[in-house]
């Protein structure tokens, strides 16, 4: 599958107050999901934000909580983005076939949302770069699963190229100082 921004949606999950200190490398997700959230902007690849449980987890984390738009943030319980609406029903909304997916945790909100997402038959980018866990290991574990269920694993950079297609652009000149 190639990640076309025509195509294409960034799914960033549950990047909030008081999950991302517990975060291993959080600070590096966080860089690493702005710089997909920039990208997205500037290609007009639609986002969808979401917040697990955010009377327990707070809001999403600077630059998330001022830089996305109401109708881009939805609240769950479930730990699926896809579980229930209105996130459910948001993402199909998107008419994209391919959802590149980033926040945490790798081995639980990210992992069901993707299971779910390649259940239904979308194409799964996941940003090894841009998502984590609380420990190495359940980030790893969840990747390996992933990887087996057909879910490709990329990093950042790889999204942002493949978004562009082409060198010589104005937008390829507004985001590769992202990755310089």
């Amino acid at each position: 599958m190639r990640m076309e921004a025509r195509r294409s949606a960034l799914v960033l999950i549950d990047l909030q107050e008081r999950l991302m200190p517990a975060i291993e490398g959080g600070p590096g997700v966080v860089e690493r999901c702005a710089i997909l959230l920039q990208a997205a902007r500037r290609l007009d690849v639609p986002v969808l934000a979401t917040r697990q449980y955010p009377r327990g987890l707070g809001a999403l984390v600077a630059p998330f909580d001022e830089a996305l738009r109401p109708r881009e943030c939805h609240d769950k319980l479930a730990f699926s983005a896809f579980a229930e609406d209105p996130a459910r029903a948001a993402l199909r909304d998107l008419g994209r076939d391919c959802f590149v997916l980033a926040g945490v945790e790798a081995h639980v909100c990210v992992l069901q949302t993707a299971l779910d997402l390649l259940g239904e038959g979308y194409g799964v980018a996941i940003v090894a770069d841009a998502v984590s866990s609380r420990t190495g290991q359940s980030r790893e574990l969840a990747l390996a699963r992933l990887r087996a269920n057909g879910a490709l694993i990329v990093n950042a950079e790889m999204v942002l190229f493949e978004w562009l297609e082409r060198a010589g652009t104005d937008a390829f000149r507004d985001l590769s100082p992202l990755i310089r």
